[in-house]
């Protein structure tokens, strides 16, 4: 990790009140006792920016699945023009696949099983309008 990859995530953890003696005193034995505000005028003077975005829930969406993170902390790094996101928080997968809903909404428009609409779900590669008309 670079020293400047430091700075901004002792940085983010310095403004989360909860955990501000814990993260002043990292801050010393990493950076071996430079006063933060001295830090973020450095930060300043080399053209790197930070803002806090207030956000309750960030997905990641990859092709076979879902990442979920829940009570993010979320930091925008802007360095010289090039914009960066750090995200921290309770994290979770999520399998992509027919969901529940889906089935039981071919289901209750078509008057099918459930196996037979996951099967229509399946044939028309989870498209719903599709399934449904295949059913019909």
């Amino acid at each position: 990790m670079t020293l400047l990859r430091v700075f901004i995530l002792v940085n983010q953890f310095i403004s989360n009140k909860d955990n501000i003696y814990i993260c002043k005193k990292t801050w010393k034995n990493m950076l071996g006792g430079i006063d933060p505000k001295k830090i973020q005028a450095m930060m300043k003077q080399m053209g790197i920016k930070q803002q806090e975005i207030d956000a309750s829930r960030v997905v990641i969406e990859c092709e076979d699945k879902n990442i979920i993170i829940e009570n993010p902390s979320v930091l925008k790094v802007n360095m010289q023009g090039q914009e960066q996101f750090q995200i921290s928080g309770d994290i979770s997968e999520q399998e992509k696949g027919i969901s529940e809903e889906d089935i039981k909404q071919i289901m209750e428009k078509t008057g099918k099983s459930k196996k037979e609409a996951e099967e229509a779900l399946k044939n028309s590669n989870g498209d719903l309008a599709e399934a449904i008309l295949s059913l019909s």
